[in-house]
């Protein structure tokens, strides 16, 4: 660790401080304006082909989107148990309730569901030049947060993913449903 780096303290889990690397001022950057170029795109081509049906389905799914990502906040905000003073998404315990008892990753399935909620009201193939990277590489994230995740928690996070699917939410409601069944 460098001279300059300051650890956060989480609860128990001490993980250095965030620096930017020169990727990092390289594809922020283009994300930012991939991500406002791909609202453009909805705004400009809206209903481009004209699929009243795909217009509909586009904005049940941006709500959806929406309503998951608000979910995400108000558990990791009321059950993750942040320091005090500390930000919601500095959890110092696995989230198992709420949202997160339906899948583990939220907050990328609810970014993932706006993204192709904006291909669908569009309907526009330079929608999908944009949101089609952005949906891979959050479907990638979600691995990458699984690995942190493991790190921080240990076999509390394990035990949780073998119930809880990272963004399958047909699957993690249907596996809820089971464990209320059961329980």
């Amino acid at each position: 660790m460098s001279d300059t780096t300051v650890e956060i303290n989480t609860g128990d889990v001490v993980r250095p401080k965030w620096e930017p690397t020169w990727k990092d001022f390289i594809f922020i950057p283009l994300g930012g304006v991939s991500f406002i170029s791909l609202i453009a795109w909805c705004i400009l081509f809206y209903n481009w082909a004209g699929l009243d049906w795909l217009l509909y389905l586009g904005w049940a799914i941006f709500v959806i989107g929406i309503v998951i990502i608000a979910m995400n906040r108000v558990a990791l905000k009321r059950r993750g148990r942040a320091p005090n003073g500390g930000a919601w998404l500095r959890t110092t315990v696995v989230v198992d309730s709420g949202i997160y008892a339906v899948v583990r990753h939220p907050m990328y399935l609810g970014l993932i569901l706006v993204l192709l909620a904006t291909l669908l009201i569009s309907q526009h193939w330079l929608t999908a030049l944009f949101s089609v990277p952005w949906i891979l590489l959050l479907c990638n994230a979600v691995r990458g947060e699984d690995k942190r995740n493991i790190e921080k928690f240990g076999d509390d996070y394990k035990r949780y993913m073998q119930s809880v699917p990272g963004i399958n939410l047909p699957v993690g409601l249907i596996r809820l449903l089971r464990r209320k069944k059961r329980g």
